[in-house]
């Protein structure tokens, strides 16, 4: 009789290194969280310490918005964790506006740095070292808006959908070097700033008629940040060890509706 113990892949990570992106609040500490548990050493990192870092990680703030910022993060990097084996690409971010027309350039080269370039670059800095010892696992966290392209958030959903697009090429590329490289795309997930930005978006969006429901995924709840690093948690294990150029939509849903 074969006997499974719960929880028994709570190991499985033991002895590999990760990087986390926006790691301190929300899904990116639900993911440095579950990284952690599983055995992974971890280092994450944030613009400010503003949030949590969850316990047992290491922190350095860092901008990856520019080049300048993604080389001092992968010096760091290596200079914590020795390699990366993990890269997790958390951080990710923009302000809703009236209308696509109404978007500044600032910030649709913001939107575009901080949602797609950083990356890039932290890729390009990161997977020759994977590439050297032929295994690695890199996520890329997009979003599930990306189809709908709503004005308010072009700026942001353009540069996810671009990131989706460099990811499955990326995967192509790197596949025969043993490196993984996926993308998880949430749907609403209950965090402080998504809900903040939800409000204002409400705001700017508001509508007759207009009800709760109308928000409500198919699944009739909300995501909650752990949904979402589970199936990050999935995608760098050895379970996806056959999955590579994947988008996991994790939405209850909520973009699968007519």
């Amino acid at each position: 009789m074969t006997t499974i113990e719960i929880g028994s892949e709570t190991q499985e990570l033991a002895g590999k290194r990760a990087l986390v992106t926006g790691g301190t609040r929300g899904i990116g500490a639900a993911v440095v969280r579950r990284l952690l548990d599983a055995g992974a050493e971890v280092l994450t990192t944030a613009r400010s310490a503003t949030g949590t870092v969850p316990e047992g990680a290491a922190f350095v703030a860092a901008d990856v918005r520019t080049r300048a910022g993604a080389e001092a993060l992968a010096a760091t990097a290596q200079e914590v964790l020795g390699e990366v084996d993990v890269l997790v690409h958390n951080a990710g971010g923009a302000q809703p506006h009236q209308g696509a027309l109404s978007i500044p350039d600032e910030e649709w080269q913001d939107a575009l740095d901080l949602n797609f370039l950083a990356s890039v670059r932290l890729d390009s800095l990161l997977a020759p070292g994977m590439r050297e010892r032929r295994s690695g696992a890199i996520v890329h966290v997009s979003s599930a808006a990306v189809p709908s392209a709503a004005p308010p958030f072009l700026h942001y959903v353009t540069a996810k959908a671009a990131l989706e697009s460099y990811s499955r090429g990326l995967a192509s590329e790197l596949a025969p070097s043993g490196i993984r490289v996926n993308t998880v795309s949430p749907g609403r997930t209950a965090t402080p700033g998504g809900e903040a930005t939800r409000e204002q978006w409400a705001r700017l969006n508001a509508a007759p008629g207009r009800t709760n429901a109308d928000d409500t995924a198919p699944l009739g709840r909300d995501g909650q940040p752990d949904d979402i690093a589970h199936a990050v948690l999935f995608l760098v294990s050895g379970r996806a060890s056959w999955l590579t150029g994947s988008n996991i939509v994790v939405d209850g849903g909520e973009f699968s509706r007519s």
